[in-house]
């Protein structure tokens, strides 16, 4: 089957334009106007080469005579009869793999082609520019932007459009206590003057407690401010609302009526037990405000969080069901078109319009309508046109990841999944063959863009994908059915709750399963670079395995099938040779890991894909190679202990990556230019004290030291920012580079209490209180130390202390990075990269005085 690519070219030209212009949308019309004229000069170039060139004959000979009818009629048969053979010996010609000369295909038509190509793609993307430069300044007009700018407190009117979920904790805030949602700013009062506008904001408010947050069409008097967003986003401000919500106006009745029945659906399927009732909703109409955050993140670990997302899978088991019901009751075609196309607008009401919905029921309503005109669409030019539309209706959405996701899934399996599934049929039965392909197929065509939200690649994700996509149909249809009786045959849509909660619970514990196996990701380069390898590799593997038995011997499939061999053995070989392989086996639910950097600290705290970085060590190439072999390209929050070069020297590596960063008092003004990079890259830096506290994903840290206000122990050594992490099983402490007084002075201040890990003091000097360890009794103590180390470090007298409490002692000079996970009934994983023998702590250099102490070196 050919493939119908002539779109390809200008749905990407329109992609591009908008990706690029949304970000500089002052140049649209400018852009807009030189693409018209390009595409109308290109037009009108191609018209005058069709027009037929006219000749006039003059001279005694220029008169012909008049031919009769029959005449007429035999010089158009002969004609006829001439072009027939010429087709016939052209084709013939053609299968035996040459052209019969003067009936091969002109150079013109060729240049018509191009030119054609030409035209369509600068009308793509001169009607995304000219959407961009109409729209743009109506979703920031003037008196937004100097609002945002000015950071002044207005009042304003918007309509909300999302459904309200948990903010992310705010620094010093623990919980956050309030709630995100998109909606539209419609009307803004800023001294005194009301000013009626259509912008697109995300609010941020207190939550109303007891569930009743505003519902989607819900009109809203709000007073707070706004701030810009970066260009291209697609909300054009954050608005931090001040004051509790009044509501202004209650949302439509096709929108109340959508609204009450997601929130029955959500109550009753939640009221199942275990994973798979929270997880039911999202299946069926894509509500995942009942997921928690470790069935989300086991969702995404084990890449099926794309189930939960509504996209052309469900529209289609919609139509399809429809389709069905309309043929059993006997209806006409054009009936049960007009039936399916009222279900599907009801349906995307329900689970409210996101960018893959959107996709997806574009794309239905142009292939039900060319059905019933009676020319069934091909699903790629349809799917092509479709990105045109959207894109030109909302630029915006050029830069949405969810968009392009669903775009390129539908691609994948339009593409890819047929000739997959005829591959694997050779060794396997059809059906299970195409049970394979469409995961692949999906898999494979998302995965380059994947690589930009993590830059890693998923080990299970298509055995995961094989073990749960056959139940996600079933707790769709069922769980939807459910969903619309649920107003009128109570009892009906319990027991249809009860049904489709099986399959859901089986969706639920693949995810799980899958999370905690070994090596779920492997590593691979982040960014566009990432993207382009990934990219070039996929092709060359496609283009060597999909290559039909029946094609001819060529030699360059075989060239691409060495290179690949060649890049295959280079990546197994770098995970090897950079501990990277090993990494891939740590547990998948760990939560502590302490980069081998040398003499210096630097220890990752996790919980799902929130990152912690308590220190940078010494060097910026150590530190990315560590976060790289983790799989971290973004750190939610960075904690600088203190200002010693094995602190903080390896910040290059984290610059611009580093969302909200916990510093200590400045000592000078090279500590202060450090702040300055930070916050020039983008982070939110805090000076920080006893008392903060926040959250980082599910885990709880406190600041325990420095004493706000304080005297003495506010910089060095003395002054180390002394945090603790509480939460999934394991909690933690992280001592910096503290001392016997400050650490005795930080159990009279803030007693930390017991532990189960503890971040060794000063890479394991001698200067340690041993009545804070035996306080803390940590099961596993873990010391940052260089192997080349001069000062001695662990010492004797810090081994022993912590063996004394039974203590484990975990050093990166000899173990390499070490990472630690909960374990079952309470128990602690421990990983290392080098396999070493502790053997017993070494006996104390001298017997213990009267305070239990050891004599010690430095």
């Amino acid at each position: 089957m050919s493939l119908d690519l002539r779109l390809a070219l200008p749905a990407l030209a329109a992609w591009l334009t908008a990706g690029l212009l949304i970000g500089a949308p002052e140049g649209a019309w400018s852009i807009a106007l030189v693409l018209w004229a390009a595409a109308g000069m290109t037009a009108g170039i191609l018209v005058m080469k069709r027009m037929p060139a006219h000749s006039v004959v003059l001279g005694a000979d220029a008169p012909q005579p008049v031919r009769s009818a029959t005449d007429r009629a035999s010089v158009v048969l002969a004609s006829g009869r001439a072009a027939g053979r010429a087709v016939e010996q052209n084709a013939a010609s053609r299968r035996r793999g040459r052209t019969t000369p003067g009936t091969s295909p002109r150079p013109g038509d060729r240049w018509q082609t191009l030119g054609g190509s030409i035209v369509l793609c600068c009308a793509a993307a001169a009607l995304v520019a000219t959407a961009v430069g109409v729209w743009a300044p109506v979703r920031l007009p003037p008196e937004v932007r100097a609002a945002a700018e000015s950071h002044a407190t207005l009042t304003v009117t918007v309509t909300v459009w999302s459904v309200p979920v948990p903010a992310k904790a705010f620094i010093g805030g623990g919980t956050s206590g309030r709630v995100r949602y998109r909606a539209t700013l419609t009307q803004l009062d800023l001294r005194g003057e009301s000013t009626r506008v259509s912008t697109p904001v995300v609010v941020f408010a207190e939550a109303a407690g007891g569930g009743d947050e505003p519902e989607i069409g819900t009109s809203l008097r709000l007073r707070g401010t706004l701030r810009p967003t970066d260009p291209g986003d697609a909300a054009v401000a954050l608005l931090f609302a001040t004051d509790p919500a009044q509501v202004a106006e209650s949302p439509p009745w096709w929108l109340q009526w959508a609204n009450e029945l997601r929130a029955r659906f959500a109550a009753a399927a939640t009221s199942l037990p275990g994973d798979g009732g929270d997880l039911l909703p999202g299946l069926a109409i894509g509500d995942t405000s009942a997921v928690s955050p470790d069935l989300d993140q086991a969702m995404k670990t084990s890449s099926l969080s794309h189930l939960t997302a509504v996209s052309g899978a469900n529209c289609a088991i919609v139509i399809a069901a429809i389709m069905l019901l309309g043929g059993y009751l006997r209806l006409g075609r054009s009936w049960r078109i007009l039936l399916s196309l009222a279900t599907l607008l009801g349906f995307t009401v329900l689970v409210t319009p996101e960018p893959s919905v959107l996709r997806s029921a574009v794309m239905a309503t142009l292939t039900l309508a060319s059905i019933g005109a009676g020319r069934p669409g091909r699903g790629v030019p349809t799917l092509l046109i479709v990105v045109i539309g959207l894109l030109a209706s909302d630029p915006w959405l050029a830069r949405n990841y969810g968009f392009a996701l669903s775009v390129l899934a539908t691609a994948g399996l339009l593409i890819l999944a047929g000739p997959l599934s005829r591959l694997l049929s050779q060794w396997m039965p059809l059906a299970l063959a195409a049970v394979i392909a469409i995961p692949l197929a999906a898999q494979l065509a998302c995965q380059p863009v994947l690589i930009l939200l993590s830059p890693s690649l998923p080990l299970y994700g298509v055995p995961a994908n094989i073990l749960a996509g056959p139940a996600a149909p079933v707790a769709t249809v069922v769980g939807l059915i459910a969903c619309l009786t649920l107003p009128v045959l109570s009892g009906v849509a319990s027991g249809l709750l009860a049904l489709a909660w099986l399959p859901s619970a089986w969706i639920a514990a693949v995810a799980q399963t899958t999370s905690t196996l070994p090596g779920t990701r492997l590593p691979w380069p982040g960014g566009v670079p990432g993207v382009l390898l990934l990219s070039v590799v996929t092709l060359l593997t496609l283009v060597v395995v999909l290559r039909g038995p029946a094609a001819r011997p060529a030699r360059w499939p075989a060239a691409v099938l060495a290179v690949l061999l060649v890049g295959f053995g280079g990546y197994a070989g770098a995970l090897i040779g950079t501990g990277t392989g090993r990494a891939a086996s740590l547990p998948a639910n760990w939560q502590i890991a302490a980069c081998d950097i040398g003499q210096g600290d630097a220890v990752v705290v996790r919980d799902g894909d929130r990152y912690g970085l308590v220190d940078v060590g010494p060097d910026p190439k150590l530190l990315a190679s560590c976060l790289a072999t983790l799989g971290i390209s973004r750190i939610n929050l960075l904690v600088l202990t203190h200002y010693d070069l094995d602190h903080i020297g390896g910040v290059d590596a984290v610059i611009g990556k580093v969302d909200t960063a916990l510093v200590g008092q400045p000592e000078n003004a090279q500590d202060e230019r450090l702040h300055e990079r930070l916050a020039a890259g983008g982070a939110v830096v805090r000076q920080t004290a006893r008392g903060d506290a926040g959250t980082l994903g599910g885990l709880r840290w406190n600041i325990l030291w420095p004493v706000r206000g304080a005297t003495t122990m506010q910089a060095g050594n003395p002054g180390s920012i002394t945090i603790v992490f509480e939460g999934r099983g394991i909690r933690s402490i992280f001592l910096g580079d503290l001392g016997e007084e400050s650490q005795n002075a930080l159990r009279r201040v803030s007693p930390p209490g017991r532990v189960d890990v503890v971040k060794v003091a000063h890479h394991g000097s001698a200067d340690q209180s041993p009545e804070l360890y035996a306080e803390l009794r940590a099961r596993v103590g873990l010391i940052s130390v260089g192997a080349t180390n001069t000062y001695g470090h662990p010492t004797d007298a810090l081994l022993n202390v912590l063996a004394s409490v039974k203590t484990v002692s975990v050093r990166t000079d000899r173990e390499g990075m070490a990472v630690v996970a909960p374990g079952d009934n309470g128990t602690l994983v421990l990983w290392t990269e080098k396999i070493t023998d502790r053997g017993p702590p070494v006996p104390p250099t001298a017997a213990p005085d009267a305070a239990g102490r050891v004599s010690r070196a430095r």
